[in-house]
């Protein structure tokens, strides 16, 4: 635990209760102490909550819970940050009983994320790392050739790349693609103000059949819940690929790791899984050319430390009276 007071500032208590996956010590709180009497917990186990949270006017969560249960016995909480821009780990409707403002941080991550999709993309049409490792296997030393490759290597120039979900992150994806000469197609329940151009809007069920990878960047909700599942898998091309940086139940694990595993699909590169971290009994953990990074899209400092401004920003805004990126309405 971390501990740092500054009554003379303010009487207001500040709580964050999983601070270290945003800030592991590379970066300074400093901004969110000037605020009022704050202490900072690396982690905080469910049992743990109420009393760390106890007395605070201010928590500040990226994973911890905050259920139903937990927000009824903090008599003083006005003001829940999430420090992410998912925020279903606070019942949203128990907090607007008591009228708690919650707030998120919406924008931070675009960037860092479009990235590790093409990281991922990258990886599996070029299969950089395994190549290196033949090297250092001595596999090239012995190849009579001048040059050495055992897996089929992919241009992107001209392959249709699918983007479910087009929001900042598909759109900052899109761009990234249209760079290697992709072309773009998408899917949305709402269509963008401005169409970016050349991008071209499409069926759910023409971009599964059409797309050559397919990116996820859509929100968890009832309707996008196993939104990969043995029909639409069915739909993709054998030579596709799959990326998800969204959402780890988007995708229904064994459909896909059966798909992989029967070649029915080229390969997957995942950033999230549905149970974090990852279950060693999950199917997608030995399914073939299948590629799992530990949810660390947003985690690139340039990321963090956005979203560590965005956050010390809207509790500024909520003490100013003029609270900012508010998500229930209160």
């Amino acid at each position: 635990m971390m501990l740092s007071e500054n009554p003379e500032i303010s009487r207001m208590k500040i709580v964050v209760l999983d601070g270290h996956t945003l800030n592991p010590g590379d970066m300074s709180w400093k901004g969110l102490e000037a605020l009022g009497e704050c202490r900072i917990y690396e982690r905080t186990a469910t049992e743990e909550t109420v009393s760390r949270a106890a007395n605070a006017e201010i928590v500040l969560t990226n994973k911890t819970v905050l259920s139903r249960e937990i927000i009824e016995k903090l008599d003083a909480l006005q003001y829940i940050g999430v420090l992410a821009t998912g925020y279903n780990v606070v019942d949203i409707d128990a907090a607007g009983n008591r009228s708690i403002l919650v707030s998120n941080v919406p924008t931070y991550g675009t960037e860092s994320v479009a990235q590790m999709v093409f990281a991922h993309i990258l990886n599996l049409t070029q299969n950089v790392g395994y190549h290196a490792r033949t090297v250092s296997e001595g596999r090239w030393n012995q190849c009579p050739d001048f040059c050495f490759w055992d897996t089929p290597l992919i241009e992107l120039q001209g392959l249709i790349m699918g983007i479910v979900g087009f929001g900042r992150i598909g759109q900052a994806t899109a761009k990234l693609a249209q760079a290697f000469g992709m072309k773009v197609i998408a899917y949305d329940v709402t269509l963008p103000p401005e169409m970016p151009e050349g991008c071209e809007m499409v069926t759910l069920e023409d971009l599964f059949q059409m797309a050559d990878v397919i990116s996820l960047h859509c929100p968890l909700t009832p309707e996008t819940e196993n939104l990969i599942n043995t029909q639409r898998l069915a739909l993709m091309k054998p030579t596709a690929f799959l990326i998800n940086t969204s959402r780890g139940p988007l995708v229904d694990e064994q459909a896909l790791a059966d798909a992989l595993n029967n070649e029915r699909l080229a390969g997957a590169g995942l950033d999230v899984l549905s149970v974090e971290p990852a279950s060693e009994h999950n199917p997608l953990i030995t399914a073939k050319n299948c590629y799992i990074t530990p949810h660390i899209a947003w985690a690139t400092r340039a990321a963090r430390k956005r979203l560590l401004q965005v956050a010390v920003d809207n509790v500024t805004a909520y003490l100013a009276g003029k609270p900012q990126n508010v998500v229930n309405g209160v």
